[in-house]
């Protein structure tokens, strides 16, 4: 019914794409949306190749259908010792309020895709059946080399010179992320002006200004919402909030219990160091009115956010983690991936009619 040249690309039966979250999108996730018909994503842009093989091999051991491979393409880390001991400093109260001590130093804890020759060697020969990119490109030679192994490849775009830059690569389909989006804002440089598209009117700026398939994401949380971007022209919705609840989520009790009382979300750089809507808690408050200038570049500033959330947690509390959320959180249901599919289904054909 929803058939479209996206939904026949990436072979799949309904255009509903689960959106890769790093730390809460887990093999089980993906596997259950693929089999109710949607698209499967795991999240490896914080793994090292060979943690990311172990995904991709479980996922080809429970499936022979696609899925989706999600990669960080973000410039690697300025490394700016000042900045980064005046941070220590900073949140250094919050750490001696939990009688705890943070690093003396920190590390650029993740390592991006453009200059990460080992995981390339590892996605041609392992070939997923789609890999995504978010917070830029890989270099065409990497695309190539990709695009040669036969693997359908995705990018993120913010607005729509991020989608033509997409499109000259010559990328197969782009996901229009709208500012309602929850986690990291996929923009290519985090350091200048975020236009701040909502999702329909970059849906709709993309399908009519770029030639290749787009897909919606940000603030759908069911079937009403994926049927209005489809009418827009949209191939596919992709939906990461609405599956932080599901009970194959990663994410912890504390988490989804924020979620689950409908907090407030609020976009912020001090939890990684990029611009990421999270719901509100401990350390969005803290961070409320600091400069953007004085926050290490991601990931440095994430390994900070990670320690401290590590210490609060060990002490039974909780509110500084990376609580990613989108803007429809308040939408939010608790139900296995199987059910939540189902319903979306039944809501977009109810929609649809």
């Amino acid at each position: 019914m929803w058939s479209s040249t996206l939904t026949e690309l990436l072979g799949i039966r309904l255009p509903i794409i689960q959106a890769p979250m790093a730390g809460v999108s887990s093999p089980a996730m993906a596997i259950e949306a693929g089999r109710a018909g949607a698209l499967g994503s795991i999240a490896v842009g914080a793994l090292d190749v060979s943690a990311a093989r172990s995904l991709i091999e479980a996922m080809r051991a429970a499936t022979s259908g696609p899925f989706n491979v999600n990669l960080f393409c973000h410039k690697p880390a300025r490394r700016r010792p000042d900045v980064e001991r005046a941070w220590i400093e900073r949140l250094e109260p919050e750490f001696g309020a939990l009688e705890a001590a943070p690093p003396e130093r920190l590390s650029e804890i993740y390592r991006s895709f453009v200059v990460d020759a080992a995981m390339l060697a590892m996605l041609v020969d392992s070939r997923p059946p789609i890999v995504s990119f978010h917070f830029g490109l890989p270099a065409d030679d990497a695309i190539r080399a990709l695009q040669q192994a036969g693997i359908v490849l995705i990018a993120t775009a913010t607005n729509l010179a991020e989608a033509r830059a997409i499109e000259a690569a010559g990328l197969d389909a782009v996901i229009a992320q709208g500012w309602e989006a929850g986690g990291h804002r996929g923009c290519f440089d985090p350091a200048a002006p975020d236009e701040a598209l909502g999702t329909l009117a970059l849906t709709r700026l993309l399908v009519q200004r770029t030639r290749i398939p787009v897909i919606a994401a940000g603030g759908i949380m069911d079937g009403a919402g994926i049927a209005a971007v489809l009418k827009l022209g949209a191939g596919a919705a992709q939906l990461g909030t609405a599956f932080v609840g599901c009970d194959e989520s990663l994410a912890d009790a504390a988490y989804k219990q924020t979620l689950a009382a409908a907090a407030a979300t609020v976009m912020t750089r001090v939890i990684s160091g990029r611009p990421a809507r999270c719901l509100v808690n401990r350390f969005t408050l803290i961070g409320s009115g600091i400069p953007d200038a004085v926050v290490p570049d991601y990931p440095v500033a994430y390994d900070l956010g990670k320690v401290l959330n590590a210490a609060a947690k060990a002490r039974g509390v909780h509110g500084f983690g990376a609580q990613w959320a989108g803007q429809g959180a308040p939408l939010a249901r608790s139900l296995p991936v199987a059910a939540l599919v189902e319903s979306l289904v039944r809501e977009l054909t109810e929609a649809w009619e």
